[in-house]
């Protein structure tokens, strides 16, 4: 992976951006450490999209199901001390 300094970069800006259209992947460097890369662009896969309302009449919620439970309750839940 070929990397150059923070003036190189600027100089040869256009040359990086055609190297990494073709693939190659760039470093930039500030005082010898790398502080950026260049990669190609990707695309995003194309998700499937999901309906908006897909689980209506589906799921049901519980009366005070955001309360939290008493000792007691998450005992008779999982049947006994975690």
């Amino acid at each position: 992976m070929p990397s150059y300094n923070v003036h190189e970069a600027k100089s040869n800006l256009s040359k990086l951006l055609a190297q990494t259209a073709r693939g190659v992947e760039v470093v930039i460097m500030r005082a010898g450490k790398p502080v950026a890369q260049l990669v190609p662009y990707r695309e995003k896969a194309k998700t499937e999209k999901i309906p908006l309302g897909l689980w209506r009449d589906m799921v049901t919620e519980t009366p005070g199901w955001e309360k939290g439970m008493s000792d007691e309750e998450v005992d008779a839940l999982f049947g006994g001390k975690l």
